[in-house]
């Protein structure tokens, strides 16, 4: 018995680290998360339409993108992991407090800004420093990663639900701040401290120049780097397209209340945090490819279901399967990049990857609102099940093994 407690208690230690960058980022999808879910709010204060909306959703998604160009690099060559998450999290929150109190569009597109580069400023300081800390538990801990997103995607319009209800959407959007700030403080102050196992120096993660330059060249040479990215870029079309959405059609054509349409939203990630982990320790069992397969398959399914389903108890349940499948394959399909990029060069590959999401994600809340705007909100669904359908097509152009270093 004592035996077993000690090893429960050594892998708890162990993987103490990665629950920190977890919270961390759940964090900046909570940020993320209050953004999308004010939307409506905004968008009826103001008068301005869907497509503007969307708009404003794809400001975040272009600055994600330009973000990427930069943080990859960055983090590979400074191997300052931890203090780049640290600055991404402070980025959101100041993001989070202008869009809050912004008076004019002009300065909300600024704040807007601000919270989508914070975002893609993490994956490659978090990816990458797990990867190397866990390369054993690669598939674990990176699943913990993507269980700390769900959990702040979850929580957010949960919360906002019933805040704005009693405050209103502004005040609501200011006193949310408070996660992104106590996070990064923990994280400063706790992350560097754990003393488990494997973990990574600044100058063990750190690639000198010409190594980067080396890597950088093999991995946009590798083929099955480039397939990913594309295959993971129309996975997230269509869950960018689905937070943007579904709050405007729970809202607008279900007749939800706030705090309904903010529950619905919570079951929808909800059912993935729970999913991420299971589906992150089985890819790490029988590989990644299954996995992925049949989370996309799941997926595309559920999302045409939907458009013929007119209930809002069934419709909240359709989403809850639909959120279970999607969000399960996120930290696989990372797990999976990590397996097949050169080691050094993490913090350069997620970046590309992130890069190539963000190019395909701004594309979700435009054309999916000018579909709205014309034919209904459910046309938008119909275009995020064609960008669901590519992504199943793209598994074919991957290898058949997990591990294909370039």
């Amino acid at each position: 018995m004592a035996i077993t407690n000690e090893k429960e208690q050594g892998l708890f230690s162990r993987m103490m680290p990665a629950g920190l960058v977890g919270l961390g980022h759940g964090a900046t999808h909570w940020v993320a998360a209050v953004f999308l879910f004010c939307l409506p709010f905004l968008s009826e204060e103001t008068g301005i339409g869907i497509v503007e909306a969307g708009f404003l959703a794809s400001v975040f998604h272009i600055a994600s993108f330009l973000a990427n160009l930069g943080s990859g690099p960055v983090v590979d060559m400074t191997g300052r992991r931890v203090l780049w998450q640290v600055v991404s999290l402070t980025i959101g929150a100041a993001g989070l407090v202008v869009f809050a109190f912004s008076p004019a569009l002009w300065l909300a597109v600024l704040a807007v800004s601000a919270i989508g580069a914070s975002n893609n400023l993490w994956h490659p300081a978090a990816i990458s420093y797990l990867s190397q800390r866990y390369p054993g538990r690669r598939g674990l801990a990176l699943s913990i990663h993507a269980l700390g997103a769900n959990l702040g995607d979850a929580v957010a319009p949960l919360v906002l639900g019933l805040v704005i209800a009693v405050f209103g959407w502004r005040e609501s959007a200011s006193i949310s701040v408070i996660v992104p700030v106590l996070t990064a403080l923990a994280l400063l102050f706790f992350l560097k401290r754990t003393s488990a196992g494997g973990a990574v120096s600044a100058s063990e993660g750190k690639a000198g120049k010409a190594d980067f330059l080396a890597g950088l060249k093999s991995l946009v040479g590798n083929r099955a780097v480039l397939a990913m990215c594309l295959m993971s870029g129309f996975r997230n079309l269509a869950q960018a397209g689905l937070l943007v959405f579904l709050p405007f059609y729970l809202l607008r054509e279900i007749g939800f209340s706030v705090w309904a349409a903010g529950a619905a939203m919570f079951a929808f990630q909800i059912c993935g945090m729970v999913a991420a982990p299971v589906a992150g320790h089985l890819s790490d069992r029988i590989g990644r490819r299954p996995v992925v397969m049949a989370g996309l398959s799941l997926s595309t399914l559920v999302l045409a279901g939907l458009s013929f389903v007119e209930s809002g108890p069934v419709f909240v349940a359709g989403i809850s399967v639909l959120g279970f499948a999607l969000f399960a394959i996120r930290p696989v399909v990372h797990s999976w990049l990590m397996d097949i990029a050169p080691s050094h060069m993490g913090g350069s590959a997620t970046s590309l990857m992130f890069g190539v999401q963000s190019l395909l994600a701004m594309i979700a809340p435009v054309a999916g609102g000018w579909l709205a705007d014309q034919y209904g909100l459910i046309a938008a669904f119909y275009f995020l099940g064609a960008g669901m359908l590519v992504a199943n097509a793209m598994v074919f152009a991957l290898p058949k093994q997990d591990s294909v270093k370039g």
